[in-house]
């Protein structure tokens, strides 16, 4: 057991607490509330924190974790080309690089106080990591292929990639699929990729209108994107309508056969307007968005508060460390204008329903599972204090107690 005690703790479902605590036994919260109130049981482990915070676990809604080891080494300021340098150095990448890129990248997680991520990569070394260290996150197992004649073969090794991963499946780690996006992944692919996963009954991520030159790729059939897939030899055709509209009308968007199932996570969602919002809103589909990448790549903004009215979930990401050096969620709150217990919110319960996880994480809550993090400040000032997924300590700062009883 494990007896957390704080300054101010904040439930998010409820007002905060001056002088809380929390009880953990195995996985699970126990006890949750004024610090008087929380049994004391002579077995728990106690912790103090007199002027620290106690919040839920942060909810990272896209990550590229196993690109941490190349932060700084993209100096493409054009997307397109962006887009080509991170695929040359993830081939110039060693399986061995990319399992340490994929623990650094959790571990600086976690001292960020993030204890779900919701990692889209093509090696899986995320999903073996998360499953070797007892992390929690969702990896959407990426596939490419813009020419329809390799469709098959890349349906071949996506199956084989999902009986390879399934393995480290788990209560705290889901297998997801993700036709990357429209300038990689061909019509075809889509609705391979989108019928394999309704088969096995796995959650779909697509990156979705997230630049201009896709969209004029989509809409027009023009534009570098373009260019560069004729110039391989593949056709290009104009499909005369938004990449949400294309993506729902190959399916890929939903809604789940029956109407449940998982939603299609959409990453991104900045070139889009009015009809594309009520379309997302009307295929029950959940929005990832990034506002920092958007921002350094030059894309322009989500819209959030258009979002938010149409009743779709909506969580922050901070996409990958070749965009944006810092897997700084908080910055990507304030970046749209979020602040405060608005933007607690949005960290951890918000982006719990946004990987349909808000059952058993996203607040402090009895019978959850005891996903929490200790800042000394909301917004935070520095590294956590203290990290815990699903009851054990992943992340100790130097500065926390030891201990004690």
């Amino acid at each position: 057991m494990l007896r957390i005690r704080v300054g101010q703790l904040h439930p998010v479902t409820a007002p905060p607490i001056e002088t809380g605590a929390v009880l953990v036994e195995g996985s699970r919260i126990v006890a949750v509330g004024p610090d008087a109130r929380v049994p004391r049981p002579a077995t728990a482990e106690e912790l103090s924190f007199p002027q620290g915070v106690l919040v839920p676990g942060l909810v990272n809604c896209h990550t590229h974790l196993e690109l941490t080891h190349l932060r700084g080494r993209n100096g493409e300021t054009q997307f397109p080309d962006w887009v080509r340098r991170v695929r040359a150095l993830k081939e110039a990448t060693s399986e061995e690089e990319f399992a340490r890129a994929a623990e650094q990248g959790i571990r600086d997680s976690w001292a960020a106080g993030v204890t779900c991520v919701a990692e889209t990569g093509s090696t899986g070394a995320v999903m073996a990591a998360l499953a070797r260290l007892g992390g929690r996150g969702v990896v959407f197992h990426e596939v490419f292929g813009p020419d329809p004649a390799s469709c098959a073969d890349a349906v071949v090794e996506l199956e084989a990639a999902v009986v390879r991963l399934n393995p480290f499946v788990s209560d705290r780690v889901r297998l997801g699929l993700s036709p990357h996006a429209p300038y990689t992944v061909s019509a075809a692919l889509y609705r391979a990729v989108s019928e394999l996963a309704r088969l096995e009954r796995l959650p779909l991520a697509v990156h979705l209108a997230e630049s201009p030159a896709e969209a004029a790729l989509v809409r027009h059939g023009t534009g570098p994107f373009a260019d560069r897939l004729r110039r391989r030899g593949i056709i290009v055709a104009a499909r005369a309508s938004s990449p949400v509209r294309y993506l729902a009308d190959l399916g890929v968007l939903g809604p789940p056969a029956g109407g449940d199932g998982p939603r299609t996570l959409c990453i991104h969602c900045v070139q889009v307007d009015a009809a594309d919002v009520a379309l997302l809103s009307d295929v029950r589909a959940v929005v990832a968005v990034c506002p920092r990448s958007n921002l350094a790549h030059g894309h322009g903004s989500a819209p959030l508060a258009a979002l938010r009215r149409a009743g779709i979930p909506v969580g922050l990401g901070t996409d990958s460390v070749v965009s944006v050096p810092e897997m700084d969620l908080w910055a990507e709150a304030a970046a749209v204008g979020i602040g405060g217990e608005a933007a607690l919110r949005a960290l951890t319960w918000e982006g719990a329903r946004t990987l349909e996880w808000e059952s058993a994480i996203g607040s402090l809550e009895v019978g959850k599972e005891a996903d929490l993090a200790v800042f000394r400040s909301i917004p935070p000032t520095g590294a956590a204090l203290l990290t815990v997924v699903g009851g054990r300590v992943v992340h100790r700062h130097s500065a926390a107690p030891a201990p004690a009883g």
